[in-house]
Order: structure tokens, then sequence, then C-alpha cells
């Protein structure tokens, strides 16, 4: 039996994928549509009532995927190519598509192909997807001591000391 990953890649390689990709291509100069398609897929994947395990993991993968895009759209974020946006793009695309290799109106196995199409993305530009989420978190503390509260400098003297009371 071939691993998820292995399933993506069969899937990546498909007739069908690669008119996703066609579609994310043109996409990717239409903010407005790629965040629609990202707000969707969100709603999608928040969906999946599952522990964390496989699945759980391809969910989160998904919504770093959504991050990472949506990052790249609104230009906080272009350390990376254009073909893996594309791709990770075209991936969300065919997660948000209920017309699939196995029709999402399949409980479970609806869900699998998406899953084994994420798994594949997630092998295949994990650098990149690093690299990301590396940048996010350095991201999130510049952001955090930004908004920390200015510490009062206890070596300058106090007002009544400058002579000024």
């Amino acid at each position: 039996m071939s691993s998820l990953t292995e399933k993506g890649f069969g899937i990546a390689k498909n007739a069908i994928f690669s008119a996703f990709m066609g579609r994310a291509t043109r996409m990717l100069g239409k903010p407005f549509l790629v965040a629609t398609a990202l707000h969707d897929v969100a709603k999608k994947l928040d969906d999946q009532d599952s522990k964390k395990g496989p699945i759980q993991q391809v969910i989160d993968v998904g919504r770093l995927l959504i991050r990472l895009v949506t990052s790249y759209i609104n230009g906080s974020y272009r350390q990376i190519s254009t073909s893996t946006i594309v791709s990770g793009l075209a991936v969300l695309l065919y997660v948000l598509s209920p017309i699939d290799l196995v029709p999402d109106a399949l409980p479970i196995l609806g869900f699998l192909d998406d899953a084994a199409l994420i798994a594949w993305f997630m092998d295949r530009f994990r650098v990149e997807l690093e690299h990301f989420q590396s940048w996010e978190e350095a991201s999130a503390k510049v952001a955090e001591d930004a908004q920390a509260p200015a510490r009062p400098n206890k070596e300058l003297p106090a007002v009544a000391e400058l002579g000024h009371s």
C-alpha cells in the first residue's frame, strides 16, 4: 500500500489537478478571488471533527498553507517562489472543489484525496514551509514586543530630582 504522500503525488500528476494549477495561476493576480477561496477552504477545514492525528496534522498544514498564500497575496511574505505559491493555491482550490478524484460527498473517503494532496505538498515544499513558519514566528515575536508596555528606565532621575518640583 502506498503512503499518503505517494497518493498525493499521483493526484498532483493527474489532469484534474493540472486544471487547478491553471486556475491558480490565473487567480494569483486577483487578490480578492484568492482571499475568498482561502476563506472558503478555511471554513471547510474547520468543519473536520477529528482528534489530533494524521488527519488533524493535514488540516494544520492546510491552515499553514492558507496563511502562507495570504501572506504572499498581502505582500508581507515574498521569500518564496511564485511556482510554490501557485502549487499551494492549486492544492487549496482542489480541497475546496467538490469535483475531484474522490467526491467530497463520500464520508471520510472524500477527504482522503484532499489529505493526500496536502501531504504531497508538505513533503515537496517542506523547506519553504519551514522557512515560512520561522518567519511567521519571528514576525509574531516582533509584534508581541512592539505591543509590550514600556518599562520605566530606573536609571533616569525622577522629575523632582531634576529640580522641577
